[in-house]
This record gives structure tokens, C-alpha cells and sequence, in this order.
């Protein structure tokens, strides 16, 4: 927009090296990559361009005036106690705890629900600054040893420990170049499978986390307790196809193991399984044995996605997408593994989004209706209606509870309820749901806010639902400012939930909130995703930018009070729309994004995103990805637009130096990218919006993160969107 510049000064951004020898041909189209030496994260160069882009970021930070209190505000807010749903094994219930500001989650344990609880694993004592958190926690059978997942500084690697539960002593067992895994221990107690790639040659690594080679390889293992990592069975590997992914999974019955493969990210996987009480001395037969175990091929195509809801000997239940792009409920048996029967129809409108078996022979299925959840009871044998359980407009994120279990706790949220935990018991004739334990937010009240969804007509028609949080009773004048939030990729669904950072936008800023579902999440199942992936990627932009149209255009804002965020694909949808529509935008967050579209695939797990992408290497997929990929479609507005006062919103691109999902190469080349074509090069330009990197150290692309980070971050960009829509705060 061609607002005066809200800054004291324009900014002088650092000069950075561009190389204009590397150039690359895509099937006859040559194409410059000026900045790929940004791409080498150990090089000097890169640590000085980095260290340059953090200073010019803190000059900008220290004038935005709100950054103080909203730090102040969003601490004060986070700090309340917060419970996750407790989950039983033998006579022991677990559950995670934070009394408030804590940095990362304590897993604690009790003996019944009435029970004193215990501290059992504090991961806030794994480092000082918070920086090592707990990604996976599974406790064996007999609640005897937990198998635990380390992450430092937010790397998806992660090491594997085991503690002895009785006495909390931690035992020798060390599992490395663990990945992409989760821990399912054999009922037996005596080890648990895992997934991990090959331990790097000598010299490959220096500090895991922040290294950009592709991830090939995955492996499923199994670990006996109190063997070294070397002794564990090599259960599964393919290296024909070393993109696939690999996970095992121990049925509730302890009978089987279920091995999950996966080649993208789409909702498709082949499906093995080996019955574990056919191995004539279980699997210590397979000790120092060079042979993989062995697997029954159930699924051996990607052609839908099967996910094993229960089995009772050989007959299993999955949920599908199978000739059911919203998923059903189907059965086999194993014995027949060709006569497939359906359980639970495809519903007309609503997706089916999880299933979990429960009280021996119930289900309890939650379906997405519109963007809300229902939840139901049903029959597991027939799929027959039993009861509607009563929940609020808004997110169920977590049903915890196994087959043997007839009582389940259910967690709940919405963009107003800071979280419940209901306890149902599926014992009595009716259910019986009460709340378990609620989180109570103190000096936040509801009733001051009000929470909207609407429907809004993309360019090609298509209806797009959007929520708007606001304060409640404001008038629809143009004049307030505006957050909107979207994603719009790999079949992830976004639904309401609570963000304390938001709720103090919305309550001292005045900030109508918005989030958009877009195409190419799952809001509407399999059919929803397709058409916002591949060669049909720009509806996602489209849906984008026709839900912003709209909050201008019925009085909610005006282009320059508007600011759009997202994260990593969500990153990608704001680079993509500030590069389409510069004019309609007062200010732009883009954390994590994926901002080489041409070189994605070839760093990290990269290469799983092209079944929402495609890949640079096909010459067709390369025409689709050239079209939008933000590094190479900025742009100068005020050279292709009458009014020549457009530019770009004020934009800050967010990344870390351990994001090893998304590489921060990605954001690095754009930030240069920006503040080259759209100032360094001119002699006087229009563009007096910022354009900065916020780039955390001992960080990821998000999971783990400790609280202070958190709090310190949201108050950065919101601060700086503050300042940048010329917002003042309102006690």
C-alpha cells in the first residue's frame, strides 16, 4: 500500500553478494538463483547475512511502541495452569501438566485418578534455557518403563531414552538418528519398535538440526530393553524406494505389528503386518539374524489411506478414504484379505475424522461438520447409531482411550474456551460426560467477544468458510484492523481453538481475527485437498485472496489495516498472495514458509511434499510451480500498476536456525530476494514498507518450542504488525 512509511526512516538493508553465474536450465527455461550460496547454513557468509538481517530486525523491533505490552499482557494471560487428558496404563493414569509460564509440558503420574500425582519426567530439567523438549512419551503394558523422545533446540531428530517408572531411574539404553518415529512396545515389555534413518559417515554432520542433506533411508527397528542400539532388529527397509517412510504400530491385542509405509504426504499408505505369535521364539529369533521379519502385504499400492481402528483376532476394522474421498469405516479378514465390507458409510457432507475403539465394542467416531466437530457413540460391529454426545461449536483434539476402556476423556476447545477436559463413562445406559477438569484463563471473559462463520465465494465460485473472532458489538465501518490466518495444503484441517496471543489482539488491539479455510486442507475431506494441490495450487491463493475481498468489502477492514499470516505451507500462501496482490494488504507474517518451489525437494524430507507440489524435475510440474513459487515471482507493483505509489505490504519472514523441516534457506533467499528488486537496486523507491527477517535461534519450525519463546515471538511480530497498521493500544 502507499501508506507513509510508519518507521522513523526507511530502511538501509545490508547489501548482500549476488552471484548472477548460477543459473539453471528447467527444461529449456533458464533460471538465476543469485542468492543459492544462502543455502550453505555452516558458510560464513551466510552467518554474517544472518547476523546482519537479526540487527536491522531489532532496530525495527525496538520502535514498534506496543512490543512491551504485549509481552506483558500475553505473559500475564499464559500464565495459568494447563492440563492435557490423562491416558491409562495398567493401574496408572499419565498426564501432562504446566503450571503456567513453565518452558516445556511436565509428564506426571498418579496411582488412580484420586491419587497424589508424581512428577515422572520433567524435560525443563534437560536444559537451562528450555531448549530440549519431550516429542514422544509410551509407556510399556505393565506401566512399568517409559520410552521417551528428545528433541534439542527443535530439530526433528530426536534420541530415544527409557526410565524405569517405579523409581524414576533413567537406564542406559540410548537410541540416535531417530526421525520421524513413534514407540510402541510389544506387550510383552521387553522392547518397543521405532523408525530412524542410517547414522550419517564421518563428517556429514556437525550439529544435527541445522544440516540441509535430503533424508533417505527410513528403517523401522525394534530395541530390546537394556541393549545397546547396535543389537536392535533391522525389522523393515526398502532400498529401492529410499523416500519411503516407515512406521509399526503394536495392535491393542498385542498380537500383531502393523507396519504403516508412506512414500509424500498425501493421505495414501501401503499396509503390512506380521503376527508376532507366529515367530516360533517371538522375536529374540530374529537377534542377530540378517532377515527382516516377516510381513504379509494387506495393501501393497498407494491407492487410499487404511488406518487400523481394531481387530479381534484376524478381522480388522479401518478408516479409509477408499472410494470415499470424506472416509469410511471398512472390515476384512485377514484370512479373505479380498472380501471387503463396509461398516460406516461415507457420510453426504461430513468428513470422518477419527475413530477410536473403546468400552470392548463401541466406537467413538468424531466427524467434521462444516468446519465443526460432532461426536458419536456407535455400535464397532455394525456402525449403527448409538448416542450424540453433546459438545460446543469447536475443536475436539484428542480422544484418549483404548478398546479395553469404558471410560474415555475427551479433550475440547474453541476460540473462546481455553480448553475442557469431559470425562464420559460408557458404562452407564446413557453415556455420562462431566467435565474433568477445565482451564481457566484468569481476567479472560467470553462474553466480551463474539465468534462468526461465514461463507465466502471464491473466484471460481466455490464457497470458502471463514471464522471472525472479534470484540463484540464493533460496527462495520472499514476501520478496524485485521489478522487473517490461513494454511491450505496436505489435507491439515484448521478448527477453532484458543490462542491467548489472539485474545489479546482482538481485546487491546481491537483486531478482528479471521481464519480462513481455504482448499487444500481436509475441511471437506480428500476431494477439498485435490483441489488445492498440484497443477490446481492456485485456488488456494485464489480462496485467499477472495476471503480477504470480502472483510473489506462488507466494512470488517480496508486493505491497509488487513494483515495476513500463516506458516509453513500457510508461509508459502502469504509469500504467494503478496507477490499477487501487493495492493490488497497492509502488512504480511510469514513464518517457515516453503519459498523455493523449484528447489524444495532437495533438502530435508523435502522431497515428501510433492504429492501436494510436484516436482521442478517434470517438465509439466515445473510450468505449475514457476507460475506461484514466491522466491521468483516478486516482483516491482509500482512498475505494473497505474497508481505507482503501490508496494509491497510490510512484510517480516520468520524462520530458525534449527528448522529442519523447512530450511531457513528458503526464507533467507526471499528476504535478500525483497529487499533487493524492491529497494537495493533502485536510487529512490516507492517501497518504504519494511521488508525484515525474524530468524530464532535454537529453534524449529515450531513443535517444542518453550513458552518463553513463544510469548517473546508473538509479541515481536504482533508489535511489529501493530506499528506497521498504525494500531494503538487500548487497556
Amino acid at each position: 500500500m502507499g501508506s507513509l512509511c510508519a518507521l522513523d526512516e526507511p530502511l538501509r538493508y545490508p547489501p548482500a553478494r549476488r552471484d548472477e553465474s548460477v543459473v539453471d536450465d528447467y527444461h529449456g527455461v533458464k533460471i538465476a538463483d543469485p542468492y543459492r550460496w544462502l543455502e550453505d547454513p555452516d558458510a560464513e557468509e551466510v552467518k554474517e547475512f544472518v547476523e546482519k538481517q537479526i540487527q536491522l530486525t531489532d532496530s525495527v523491533i525496538q520502535q514498534c511502541e506496543t512490543r512491551t505490552k504485549l509481552s506483558e499482557t500475553i505473559t500475564k494471560l499464559f500464565d495459568h495452569p494447563r492440563f492435557g487428558a490423562p491416558y491409562r496404563r495398567a493401574s496408572k493414569y499419565f498426564y501432562f501438566h504446566n503450571t503456567g509460564l513453565q518452558p516445556q509440558d511436565i509428564l506426571y503420574v498418579q496411582v488412580c485418578l484420586e491419587g497424589e500425582p508424581e512428577v515422572l519426567l520433567d524435560p525443563n530439567a534437560f536444559s537451562e534455557d528450555g531448549t530440549v523438549s519431550l516429542s514422544t512419551a509410551s509407556v510399556s503394558e505393565d506401566a512399568k518403563y517409559l520410552a521417551y523422545a528428545l528433541s534439542s533446540s527443535g530439530s526433528d531428530w530426536v534420541t530415544i531414552k527409557v526410565l524405569r517408572i517405579e523409581d524414576k531411574n533413567v537406564e542406559p539404553d540410548t537410541l540416535s538418528w531417530v526421525k520421524f518415529s513413534s514407540i510402541s512396545w510389544t506387550h510383552d515389555s521387553k522392547g518397543f519398535f521405532y523408525s530412524r534413518y542410517p547414522a550419517p559417515k564421518d563428517g556429514e554432520v556437525v550439529d544435527a538440526g541445522t544440516e540441509t542433506n535430503a533424508n533417505l533411508h527410513h528403517e523401522l527397528y525394534y530395541h530390546f530393553l537394556g541393549a545397546d542400539q547396535s543389537e536392535d532388529i533391522l525389522c523393515w527397509r526398502d532400498h529401492e524406494n529410499p523416500k519411503y517412510l516407515f512406521g509399526g504400530s503394536v495392535t491393542d491385542d498385542g498380537k500383531y505389528v502393523l507396519l504403516y509405509i508412506e512414500e509424500g504426504c498425501d493421505p495414501v499408505n501401503k499396509f503390512y503386518y506380521c503376527d508376532l505369535s507366529e515367530l516360533s521364539d517371538g522375536l529374540e529369533s530374529f537377534r542377530n539374524k540378517n532377515a527382516l521379519l516377516p510381513f504379509v502385504k494387506l495393501i501393497d499400492e498407494f491407492d487410499a489411506k487404511y488406518e487400523a481402528i481394531a481387530n479381534d483376532d484376524t478381522v480388522f476394522t479401518f478408516l479409509t478414504n477408499k472410494d470415499a474421498p470424506k472416509y469410511k469405516l471398512v472390515r476384512v479378514d485377514l484370512k479373505e484379505p479380498t472380501a471387503w465390507a463396509d461398516v460406516l458409510h461415507e457420510s453426504e457432507k461430513d468428513v470422518l475424522e477419527s475413530a477410536c475403539a473403546v468400552n470392548g465394542n463401541q466406537l467413538i467416531v468424531s466427524y467434521l461438520s462444516d468446519v465443526k466437530y460432532l461426536l458419536q457413540v456407535r455400535d464397532l460391529e455394525t456402525g449403527s447409531l448409538l448416542h450424540q454426545l453433546p459438545i460446543d461449536i469447536g475443536t475436539v483434539d484428542g480422544i484418549s482411550a483404548r478398546r479395553e476402556d469404558n471410560v474415555v476423556f475427551i479433550s475440547f476447545t474453541s476460540f473462546l474456551t481455553p480448553g475442557t477436559i469431559y470425562q464420559c463413562n460408557l458404562g452407564t445406559e446413557i453415556p455420562n460426560m462431566k467435565i474433568f477438569r477445565e482451564i481457566v484463563v484468569p481476567g479472560f471473559d467470553r462474553s466480551g467477544f463474539h465468534v462468526n462463520q461465514v461463507f465466502v465465494p471464491s473466484k471460481d465460485g466455490t464457497k470458502i468458510p471463514m471464522f471472525i473472532v472479534s470484540r463484540r458489538d464493533i460496527t462495520l465501518d472499514g476501520s478496524h484492523p485485521c489478522l487473517l490466518y490461513g494454511y491450505g495444503g496436505f489435507n491439515i484441517s484448521l478448527t477453532p481453538s484458543f490462542s491467548v496471543s489472539r485474545i489479546v489482539l482482538t481485546r487491546h488491539l481491537g483486531v478482528v481475527f479471521c481464519i480462513a479455510n481455504i482448499r487444500g486442507g481436509g475441511e471437506y475431506g480428500e476431494e477439498w485437498h485435490k483441489a488445492g494441490s498440484l497443477a490446481k495450487k492456485q485456488n488456494c491463493f485464489d480462496d485467499f485472496i477472495s476471503a480477504a475481498e470480502y472483510l473489506v468489502s462488507t466494512g470488517y477492514t480496508q486493505p491497509r489495516k488487513l494483515c495476513i499470516e500463516g506458516g509453513s505451507n500457510g508461509g508459502l500462501l502469504v509469500g504467494a498472495c503478496i507477490n499477487q496482490r501487493p495492493d490488497l494488504f497492509g502488512c504480511a507474517l510469514a513464518h517457515v514458509g516453503v519459498m523455493d518451489m523449484l528447489q524444495f525437494h532437495k533438502f530435508t524430507i523435502g522431497h515428501a511434499w510433492t504429492s501436494d507440489y510436484g516436482c521442478s524435475d517434470k517438465e509439466e510440474e515445473f510450468h505449475w510451480l514457476i507460475k506461484y513459487s514466491p522466491l521468483h515471482n516478486v516482483r516491482r507493483p509500482w512498475e505494473q500498476h497505474p497508481d505507482q505509489s503501490i508496494q509491497y505490504p510490510s512484510t517480516m519472514l520468520l524462520t530458525a536456525d534449527h528448522d529442519d523441516r523447512v530450511v531457513p534457506l528458503h526464507s533467507l533467499k526471499l528476504l535478500a530476494t525483497m529487499q533487493y528488486v524492491l529497494s537495493t537496486s533502485l536510487e529512490k523507491s516507492p517501497q518504504t514498507n519494511p521488508i525484515i527477517g525474524r530468524i530464532d535461534c535454537k529453534a524449529g519450525h515450531g513443535a517444542g518450542r518453550p513458552t518463553q519463546k513463544m510469548i517473546d515471538e508473538a509479541a515481536d511480530r504482533y508489535g511489529f504488525m501493530a506499528k506497521m497498521l498504525e494500531v494503538h493500544w487500548i487497556e
